[in-house]
């Protein structure tokens, strides 16, 4: 047995560790009866009275890019400055006292004391806020008030779209007032202002829950709805799918803690069959016409071998943008609602008009499907004794003028210098008007396209049930020359041309050309919209073949009616018209037209002009219609930008 020897003196560092360690635990005891015990009620009426609200969080919509990747509608990031107010209770109450008169003989005076308390403590913040970032702002007390008593654990916004010089000021002073930060949110911008808006469309403020989103929120921040056009078409695509964060709010209404739940996902981009350079010359073209800013017409340019839109014009336009923000009335009803001006119709796909002349494609084609139209054959128009040198036709009592001279005419003659006496009486022979509406049915006349469903008319051409309902032989002249039981858009125009151009075939009109996903890093696959074909006009080749060759001969020959849209090096093939627009028996205005394709031989692109108001189509549509086709020109020798990332959508 070893021994062992007590230990007889005393070990400091042992007992310095003990009363370290009886100390700590005394400590914690302390602490635990403190929360436990002697604050329990503090902390359970706290807990009683803090309460969680969930918060919708608009997804960044997708942008809107034509067929190269150039956008024309975008997000870029905007800079404003936001107050918390659950940061500022001390300065309310410091303000409350300040305000307060000796004796506040109700509550109702209390409340109304604190209400100006807290509006002056957040006005003070945002007039000085507002000079040291050099944008004076005021903050409207009604608006402050609401906010207080609705969404007050949101912050409220009092700088909106800082500029990059604003933003570094902030920053070098952040701190100096409590609760203010710098928020990051998305903005919809339209890079081109006017371009394109028709097409685009417009948004208006909508936070509602979409399909495949929660529908009960308390709150819900600022969110954007397409109302018109593709914006409108495409909203549930780009708009995206919306996020959800939950927030802590104590019994005053104030944010405690945020926690996010679901991460908003953004919408996708949309692709349009458009080119921004080109569409930029077409509306270019139609504002720099005789008519300047005051123009009201439209303009298609679409590929004839595929149904594409490549551009699509209507003036005059308007600006998206200022449907993002509030519109006066007096700028609404002098601007956007003007009765003649109408900025807001797209004229090209909304409006219904007497084709004038330009039908005479589909008559004379029609008269040679059926055989009665031999193109050498002379028809000799007689004079109109009223108008010496001119011409007329007789139709039963009715006379009805001739633009052209009086004379012999055969078929391309006729259409060169556009004479109504011809291809009335064309449309007169045995079978020919049966043709004319089974051939209008083919090209889908008085239907809808269905490219801008909201946006567009069905227009009105005969059927075969009209034929027995009071048809008669001024119901067919009418109808040979685009006036009466007939009207159209230029869309559906440049459908038809496209079909004469092309050897027949009717394509749907193709605007969209995909979807693809905002961020290529989920390794979403983008859905192409295919080329569809609608019909097949089902004629001759060599009739095909006569009325090109006559529509050439209008831009080309002396005498034609088309000669102002020539362009050196280019076969174009083209038709102009003038329609009477009649009201209570009196002709009241004109609308102008001139339908065309090129090359003719190779043929690529259809172009319709119309003008409202016009001289004529050769004097108003034509020169229109040249400087399109030196764009088109122009458009091939430069071929696509160099920043292209959508060739497989093409």
């Amino acid at each position: 047995m070893l021994p062992v020897n007590p230990i007889k003196q005393p070990d400091t560092q042992l007992r310095v560790v003990a009363i370290v360690l009886t100390a700590g635990f005394c400590v914690l005891l302390g602490g635990l009866w403190f929360v436990q015990v002697f604050s329990s009620r503090k902390f359970s009426e706290s807990l009683e009275d803090q309460s969680v609200r969930t918060v919708r969080l608009p997804a960044v919509r997708g942008k809107i890019l034509d067929r190269n990747g150039q956008p024309l509608a975008e997000n870029r990031p905007t800079y404003n400055v936001e107050l918390y107010l659950a940061e500022l209770g001390k300065y309310f109450h410091a303000e409350y006292l300040r305000i307060r008169p000796p004796a506040v003989r109700s509550r109702a005076d209390r409340e109304k004391l604190e209400s100006v308390a807290r509006y002056n403590v957040v006005s003070n913040i945002t007039t000085q806020v507002g000079e040291w970032l050099q944008q004076p702002q005021v903050i409207d007390q009604k608006l402050f008030q609401r906010h207080y008593n609705e969404t007050r654990a949101l912050p409220i916004p009092i700088l909106q779209n800082l500029n990059a010089s604003q933003v570094a000021r902030f920053a070098e002073r952040t701190g100096v007032f409590p609760g203010l930060e710098l928020e990051i949110q998305p903005l919809r911008v339209y890079p081109h202002n006017t371009l394109a808006a028709h097409v685009l469309g417009a948004l208006r403020k909508d936070d509602s829950s979409q399909e495949e989103e929660d529908a009960f929120y308390h709150y819900r921040l600022p969110d954007w709805k397409g109302m018109s056009g593709v914006e409108g078409i495409f909203d549930t695509q780009l708009r995206g799918t919306a996020g959800t964060k939950s927030m802590m709010v104590n019994r005053l209404g104030y944010r405690q803690q945020e926690t996010l739940l679901r991460v908003p996902e953004p919408g996708d981009n949309l692709v349009l069959s458009l080119d921004i350079r080109l569409q930029q010359a077409v509306e270019q073209a139609l504002v720099t016409s005789m008519f300047g800013a005051q123009t009201r017409g439209a303009a298609v340019v679409m590929d004839v071998q595929t149904g594409d839109v490549l551009a699509l014009a209507s003036a005059p336009s308007f600006e998206p943008r200022e449907f993002m923000g509030h519109i006066a009335a007096e700028h609404w009803t002098n601007v956007l609602n003007h009765p003649i001006q109408k900025p807001m119709l797209n004229r090209a796909t909304q409006e219904n008009y007497h084709p004038g002349s330009i039908l005479k494609m589909l008559i004379g084609l029609a008269a040679l499907e059926v055989g009665t139209l031999n193109p050498q054959a002379i028809f000799n128009v007689e004079e109109d004794q009223s108008r010496p040198g001119k011409g007329c036709i007789h139709i039963g009592k009715r006379r009805i003028k001739d633009t052209a001279d009086a004379g012999p005419y055969n078929f391309k003659k006729a259409l060169v210098h556009s004479s109504n006496a011809y291809f009335i009486h064309q449309g007169l022979q045995p079978g020919v008007l049966q043709k004319i509406i089974m051939l209008g049915e083919k090209v889908h006349l008085g239907e809808r396209t269905g490219m801008l469903p909201r946006q567009e008319t069905t227009g009105d051409f005969p059927d075969q049930t009209d034929l027995v309902r009071n048809w008669s032989a001024g119901d067919t002249a009418n109808l040979c020359i685009g006036q009466g039981k007939v009207s159209v858009s230029p869309l559906q125009m440049a459908v038809m041309t496209s079909a004469i151009a092309n050897g027949g075939k009717v394509f749907w009109p193709r605007l969209v050309l995909g979807l693809e996903p905002n961020d290529p890093q989920t390794g979403e696959k983008a859905s192409k919209f295919p080329v569809r074909l609608r019909d097949d006009l089902g004629v001759k080749p060599e009739n095909l073949r006569i009325i090109h060759e006559a529509m050439l001969a209008d831009v080309e020959e002396k005498g034609g009616t088309g000669t102002a849209a020539a362009v050196q090096g280019l076969k174009i093939g083209g038709k102009t018209g003038t329609a009477e627009v009649e009201h209570g028996g009196k002709i009241v205005d004109k609308t102008t037209w001139f339908a065309s394709f090129a090359p003719v031989g190779q043929p690529k692109w259809a172009v319709i002009v119309m003008v409202e108001s016009g001289a004529s189509g050769g004097k108003t549509c034509a020169p229109i219609a040249k400087q399109i086709y030196q764009a088109l020109l122009k458009r091939e020798r430069e071929g696509p930008p160099k920043s292209t990332t959508l060739a497989s959508l093409n």
